[in-house]
């Protein structure tokens, strides 16, 4: 569990906050998978948006309360935890009614969102060529310095490397854009996951057997960007997409994937150009 200690944090005042609260982005992945695990505890819960796309999570404030600068951030009674999968464990144990990590395989369920988790940049390069454009720097030289500088760049006491990798990704973007190749890779590594999902679906009605759990929330959260990138789930995994229907129409899940509907016109005139340019996901990738 990541739970920062006091010397990682710079805003000292939400060490004294009560209750539960979540500095969360609504179309953020990690943050959907948090918002739908305390939908369906019914957790009763303090909201505070984090715009990302205005690189509100990298001005100083924020990383005075996350050093890494991502979302979700969850405080409980002026406890922080970062780290999505971190988060909805602390929540699946704080709050056990339903539980969604099953007793006794805690182990496969940690493995499950440690592989989720591994995807996490694949997911990111195939949203950001494939819904609304972004250009080819989505971060200012001049914002990748503030978050460079902000923080106390420490998570449990050490310095922290993941603020890095994150800035290595946007340089990365900034110079190369979304290859390809890049595209290729990452689509590769989602259909080997989503095969062994659908073999797994052959014989059970969710991912770990006849119950709800923590995997079958993280994954639909991948499956539904996907599809909303234009994967073709139906024709190459029939079973994970009966299995994403369900969950998608509860409202639990439901109302924390809606794209507001200015968002959704740029990503449906994005793929339009894709379409006419044969540039679309099926076409890079030879899905």
């Amino acid at each position: 569990m990541v739970q920062l200690l006091e010397s990682d944090i710079r805003t000292r005042d939400v060490l004294g906050w009560k209750g539960v609260h979540l500095f969360h982005f609504h179309s953020s992945s990690c943050s959907q998978k948090t918002r739908i695990v305390l939908n369906l505890k019914n957790v009763d819960w303090t909201s505070h948006h984090v715009d990302i796309s205005k690189s509100e999570n990298l001005v100083e404030r924020y990383l005075g309360i996350n050093p890494r600068g991502l979302v979700p951030t969850l405080i409980v009674d002026g406890e922080v935890h970062i780290e999505s999968n971190d988060i909805v464990s602390l929540l699946d144990a704080r709050f056990p009614e339903p539980r969604l990590i099953p007793e006794g395989r805690e182990a496969e369920m940690a493995g499950f969102l440690r592989h989720e988790d591994d995807l996490h940049l694949d997911l990111r390069t195939i949203s950001f060529r494939f819904t609304q454009p972004r250009g080819r720097a989505p971060k200012s030289e001049e914002v990748l310095a503030d978050y460079r500088a902000g923080g106390s760049g420490t998570v449990l006491g050490k310095t922290d490397s993941n603020k890095a990798v994150e800035i290595e990704f946007w340089e990365r973007i900034a110079r190369d854009g979304i290859t390809d190749e890049a595209v290729r890779v990452s689509a590769g590594r989602f259909r080997d996951s989503f095969e062994d999902l659908d073999r797994r679906l052959e014989d059970a009605r969710y991912i770990m057997g006849e119950r709800l759990s923590m995997a079958d929330i993280a994954w639909f959260i991948y499956v539904n960007r996907l599809i909303r990138c234009g994967y073709p789930m139906e024709r190459l995994h029939p079973r994970l997409f009966a299995w994403f229907g369900p969950l998608r129409a509860r409202p639990e899940f439901a109302r924390e994937v809606e794209v507001p509907a200015e968002i959704q016109k740029a990503v449906e005139e994005n793929q339009r150009r894709q379409r006419e340019a044969g540039e679309t996901l099926i076409d890079v990738a030879g899905l």
